[in-house]
């Protein structure tokens, strides 16, 4: 049978662990705390109960998932594992010790995955004597129910290595979308002007309530300041920091003050019970909604063209990746196709033409808008 390890079992860890035990894999996991190992099958279990009450999981499945995982000690345990995959803290030293580590212990043709959502796969390649073996995989978060997962090659990554972990993951249900390992992937990079145009919107006086409102209008499952209050402001500002500094301060990920107010203000979103809009249900979408709308979606469809243009990606590849991973109705492409280039770029050249002077640059167009 083939086995997947699993190195970290908080939430994100937890959830791959049950995505590849429940389509039928064999589960190693483990996690450097005694805690963690010790609790780990009864916080599923006691995750699963509510949906085996509802009817919605058979007991014997809920059982049969849980059987096929066994906690171990440790990486030096898991020399069975065909992919290795780690869920453990964001911290590149611990990671590559962690890889070090499982090098010597896995077989030579078994996989290495990091589920990192924002650190290089290739720094972390860097003092593995088999680098070819090493990739990302990164899962969202609930990872039993999002389909969408990033397969991030560094430069050094084998094909053998990408087909495997693609093969393996696909088989637990989950749709594998080829991405360069650039900084915030693919979702988490064009998730940027998503929300930084809505909070550009924000501190130019419209309100938090009329800009999401627009965005409901107009299809979207949540409207940017909904998935701001979704994953937490305080989250959200961390990788909009992170990318921003990846970047060297591009004005495309420029770090609204909005931003740090709300952090600031303790008012996180649904973890805190309040944040940008949360708990207030969506009003009425106003008049300007469209102009709304094709604001934002002109700064998304032109992230993606710049990504598209540094390769390792192709459009199709974001478009189901972006609605896959933030629920977006249609993909940047597929709303450039609906708009026509020029029109995406006139109103590009309207925003930076009354953008303040550090973020002119926000505004540049694609290549793909200016062919």
């Amino acid at each position: 049978m083939t086995t997947i390890a699993v190195i970290g079992l908080g939430t994100m860890g937890l959830g791959i662990a049950q995505t590849y035990a429940a389509a039928g894999f064999a589960v190693l996991a483990t996690d450097a705390a005694a805690d963690a190992r010790k609790t780990a099958l009864d916080r599923l279990r006691s995750g699963l109960a509510p949906r085996v009450q509802a009817g919605k999981l058979a007991q014997a499945d809920l059982d049969a998932t849980l059987a096929r995982i066994t906690v171990v000690e440790g990486p030096e345990a898991m020399d069975a594992a065909d992919l290795a995959i780690e869920a453990v803290v964001e911290r590149m030293e611990v990671k590559r010790a962690l890889f070090a580590a499982l090098e010597s212990v896995l077989a030579p043709d078994a996989v290495l995955a990091s589920n990192t959502s924002s650190l290089s796969v290739a720094a972390m390649a860097e003092g593995l004597s088999q680098p070819q073996r090493l990739l990302g995989l990164h899962f969202f978060n609930p990872a039993p129910v999002m389909k969408l997962v990033e397969l991030v090659a560094h430069p050094g990554t084998g094909a053998a290595a990408l087909e495997r972990a693609r093969r393996l993951t696909e088989a637990a249900g989950k749709t594998v979308i080829p991405c360069p390992d650039r900084p915030g992937f693919i979702v988490n990079r064009c998730a940027r002007p998503f929300y930084g145009e809505a909070l550009a919107l924000l501190e130019e006086g419209r309100s938090a309530a009329e800009i999401d409102a627009a965005m409901l209008a107009a299809g979207y499952r949540l409207g940017p300041f909904g998935l701001i209050d979704l994953v937490g402001a305080d989250i959200n500002l961390a990788a909009t920091e992170s990318l921003a500094a990846a970047m060297d301060g591009h004005p495309r990920y420029h770090v609204f003050e909005a931003a740090r107010r709300q952090v600031a203000s303790g008012a996180l979103g649904r973890k805190t019970g309040r944040g940008f809009v949360y708990p207030e249900k969506p009003g009425p979408a106003p008049e300007d909604a469209a102009a709304i709308v094709r604001r934002i979606e002109a700064t998304l469809v032109n992230e993606a063209g710049w990504l598209l243009a540094e390769g390792g990606t192709t459009q199709e590849g974001i478009d189901t990746a972006l609605k896959l991973g933030l629920n977006f109705p249609r993909g940047p492409f597929e709303i450039l196709a609906a708009q026509g280039c020029a029109r995406v770029r006139d109103r590009l050249e309207r925003l930076a033409a009354a953008a303040p002077a550090h973020l002119y640059g926000r505004y540049r167009p694609a290549p793909i808008l200016t062919r």
